[in-house]
């Protein structure tokens, strides 16, 4: 299903030229057109700022849950978006509308005139902008890409979170975990309280040497607070007590680690349900079962969908399918050139039979389709190509009643939910 053209787009459309790199950290160009705008940042309602490699969008959902639970009103931010841009702005509780998504992004392109500024950053001004003029309870913001140069990082938050730091984007933030996590540590602020998640002894001495340094109190998986799953339930320990709660609605054994986190977050700030957190939270492309139009193509067949694309993703993958009642796994996977094709199909090998590769269409920096089939072929998988998601599913289904996962990229994903959910 192809969505109808809007306002919106055409202004997105032009944001896109204002400067040519997708990606190119610093903070002068947004705190310069946030300065033009009488300064929006400074307005919002209270704000929990996340921050990490992995889990960010699943823990910022949980958070959300848990909030609205108890009568809460949020606005939040996240990104990339699947379907739509508007999925990124999240107001007062609900999806921006058209009619004012036009309107920030309007004020925004008038403020900034010709300057050079990223598509991100541009675009985190305007929700910026919507988020101070529409009264809400809590602010909740996902980092785009690190941390301490990241457009999001113009704001002194109630409480900073780091979920799972692990190696990604590289070529922006570093080649080492140190590098990297310093980097998502760059969030946390001078007496600000920060929620860590479990992490990599390297990973884990950098935020902790930052949060000392600037006197955030420090809230740490394996001291101040633990979760793990015991007799199907999720066990979380703080000093405040011990909770018994339910697995994550989300699938996978790494949802662990992000409900903990979160009910960590609710636990410091003091508010929200933990159960509502863990049970009730919702957020695409992460172990999503699939009953649509491509759905009814995969036949006996099980079609699931993911956006997972590091290696850390592919280790938490093949740990979810392991857990799932046993079911042949075919895989479909498209990746962009940028990520460690080979880290993430690595730990997949163990407990897929074939995969399909496939391009992603409309996605200039895509990874061929032969070039992922090299990979997944290298990795230890049978490999293949497929022109389309169409014919890989048709493919993939074909070999009965098993389990197809579609993964490797948000973008990937995001064409899957618009053109098939």
């Amino acid at each position: 299903m192809t969505l109808p053209r809007a306002a919106s787009d055409a202004l997105l459309e032009r944001m896109t030229a204002l400067h040519p790199k997708i990606i190119d950290l610093t903070l002068e160009r947004v705190e310069r057109l946030l300065a033009a705008l009488g300064h929006p940042e400074a307005r919002l309602p209270p704000v929990v700022h996340v921050a990490g490699t992995n889990g960010k969008g699943s823990t910022l959902a949980m958070i959300r849950a848990g909030l609205e639970a108890r009568g809460r009103v949020c606005h939040a931010y996240t990104s990339p978006h699947l379907a739509r841009f508007h999925e990124r702005i999240r107001l007062a509780g609900r999806l921006i509308a058209e009619e004012r998504l036009s309107a920030v992004l309007d004020r925004c392109m008038e403020a900034n005139g010709e300057a050079p500024i990223t598509f991100f950053e541009i675009t985190t001004c305007a929700a910026f902008l919507a988020f101070a003029e529409e009264a809400a309870d809590w602010t909740l913001l996902e980092v785009g890409l690190g941390g301490r140069l990241d457009a999001t990082n113009v704001v002194v938050p109630r409480l900073s979170v780091i979920t799972p730091v692990d190696m990604d984007h590289q070529q922006y933030l570093g080649d080492t975990l140190g590098a990297i996590a310093g980097e998502k540590a760059g969030i946390i602020k001078r007496r600000v309280p920060v929620v860590v998640a479990r992490q990599h002894p390297e990973a884990m001495a950098v935020i902790a040497a930052r949060a000392e340094r600037l006197g955030a109190p420090l809230h740490a998986w394996g001291e101040q607070w633990v979760a793990e799953e015991s007799r199907g339930r999720l066990v979380y320990q703080d000093e405040r007590g011990l909770l018994d709660l339910p697995l994550p609605n989300l699938p996978g054994p790494h949802q662990i680690v992000n409900a903990g986190t979160a009910v960590a977050a609710l636990r410091v700030l003091g508010e929200g349900d933990p159960e509502a957190a863990v049970s009730r939270a919702e957020w695409p492309a992460r172990m999503q079962r699939l009953r649509g139009s491509l759905a009814a193509l995969a036949g006996p067949a099980e079609l699931w969908l993911d956006g997972g694309h590091n290696p850390a993703a592919g280790e938490a993958l093949a740990a979810t399918l392991r857990r799932m009642p046993p079911r042949p796994v075919h895989l479909v996977a498209g990746m962009l050139r940028t990520k460690d094709v080979g880290g993430f199909l690595r730990p997949l090998a163990a407990v897929a039979d074939r995969l399909w590769a496939v391009s992603i269409p409309g996605e200039a920096n895509t990874l061929p389709a032969e070039e992922t089939a090299a990979h997944a072929e290298a990795a230890g998988l049978r490999a293949g190509t497929a022109p389309s998601v169409e014919a890989a599913v048709r493919a993939a289904a074909a070999h009965g009643a098993g389990r197809v996962l579609i993964c490797g990229s948000l973008y990937l994903a995001g064409h899957v939910l618009r053109e098939w959910e």
